[in-house]
């Protein structure tokens, strides 16, 4: 039995590599004073971790490493409080193995 080596989540993402639309975020957060439940889970469970809380204590995405997995589309988007939608052709993560 071959059994390879162990690797973080996070060593693996570090081979993806991103094209940004600057200014095209495929993700949004509805604006807010105080997150919903939905939008503070999503700090928990975004695999890349794209999720933030500002010094306001509202949640922030940065979309540069999004992995495009749908995790947070599930989770807020029914709520209303993330708007998701594909990034436009060429744009976003392009997958490498590692």
């Amino acid at each position: 039995m071959n059994v390879e080596p162990s690797m973080r989540v996070e060593d693996k993402l570090y081979y993806n590599r991103y094209l940004v639309d600057v200014g095209h975020p495929h993700v949004k957060v509805r604006a807010h004073t105080t997150p919903s439940p939905q939008l503070l889970a999503l700090l928990k469970v975004c695999p890349a971790r794209c999720y933030e809380l500002n010094d306001n204590g509202q949640v922030e995405i940065t979309v540069d490493g999004c992995i495009e997995c749908g995790t947070c589309r599930v989770i807020a988007e029914p709520t209303g409080d993330i708007q998701w939608s594909h990034p436009r052709g060429g744009y976003g993560v392009l997958f490498k193995f590692g």
